[in-house]
């Protein structure tokens, strides 16, 4: 009878055991598993900044500092140079699309496509998203960029949401003006400066409005950079004088953020993060 009652125990035990191995992955401890820090969108998000820069922006700032937090973190960046939201969904830029032959290698077809695939791939081990795009549309297609982006931004953020989960954050940005000092020194006019910062409160009211829409944060890079404070310092609005010391236009002419202006960005992301 004992014997019999240790071969019911060791069966009921190894029953338990089983059930166990198959149900872990649901309840697991990943404390110790790899995490992803995903940062997607145009150039900012690539890193760029002259020459040839790529290691030094905000993504790789922001990664430094959550690492900390989360030794197991990896970054994957996923940006792109001159990305629209039109090309983050139908890639038309010469040097994007399947092949290590192209500067932006995307296997999958589209940035947004490569992404989905790695959220969904990932889904219970990616931390954050991050994603700046917008910018370019005002570029490549002038007044139409708002209708645009109100039709691309927001189906692109609901299959970065599909394939992400829920729970994730992703956090987007709004953006600096590099032309601030472009049209100060061109003009010395307040007035022509204001005009200039309207339109950029009004580029990034349209893109905070669908992120919000979206029940995504937004990295506050214009009120960071202090777009819209023209308080005459030394003679020179304070916003152009944010724009010479954070960006590289009033030393090459370059319209992107060195790497003290990738830090505040990288800061403007920590501070959004739920």
């Amino acid at each position: 009878m004992k014997s019999h009652a240790r071969r019911v125990l060791c069966s009921v035990a190894a029953l338990f055991a089983t059930v166990l191995i198959f149900a872990a992955p649901s309840g697991a401890d990943n404390s110790n598993a790899v995490h992803y820090y995903v940062s997607l969108g145009d150039s900012l998000a690539q890193s760029f900044q002259p020459p040839f820069d790529f290691s030094h922006g905000y993504a790789e700032q922001l990664y430094a500092t959550l690492k900390e937090q989360d030794p197991t973190l990896k970054l994957v960046k996923l940006g792109c140079g001159g990305e629209t939201t039109e090309s983050m969904i139908r890639p038309y830029l010469p040097f994007e699309g399947r092949g290590a032959r192209f500067f932006c290698n995307y296997p999958h077809g589209s940035q947004l496509a490569e992404a989905v695939n790695f959220l969904s791939a990932h889904r219970q081990f990616v931390s954050l998203v991050t994603i700046d795009i917008g910018a370019n549309d005002n570029f490549q297609f002038g007044a139409d960029a708002p209708a645009i982006i109100s039709a691309n931004l927001p189906a692109i953020l609901t299959a970065l949401r599909g394939a992400a989960g829920p729970d994730v954050p992703i956090v987007g940005m709004n953006y600096y003006d590099p032309f601030l000092a472009v049209v100060w020194f061109q003009t010395h006019s307040l007035a022509a400066l204001q005009v200039e910062v309207a339109s950029t409160v009004g580029f990034n009211n349209l893109l905070e409005g669908i992120y919000h829409a979206a029940g995504d944060p937004v990295a506050d890079v214009e009120s960071a950079f202090s777009v819209t404070n023209t308080t005459l310092v030394g003679g020179v609005p304070f916003n152009v004088i944010r724009e010479c010391q954070w960006t590289w236009i009033c030393d090459v002419g370059d319209i992107h953020a060195n790497t003290a202006g990738y830090g505040v960005i990288a800061q403007a992301f920590e501070a959004a993060v739920p």
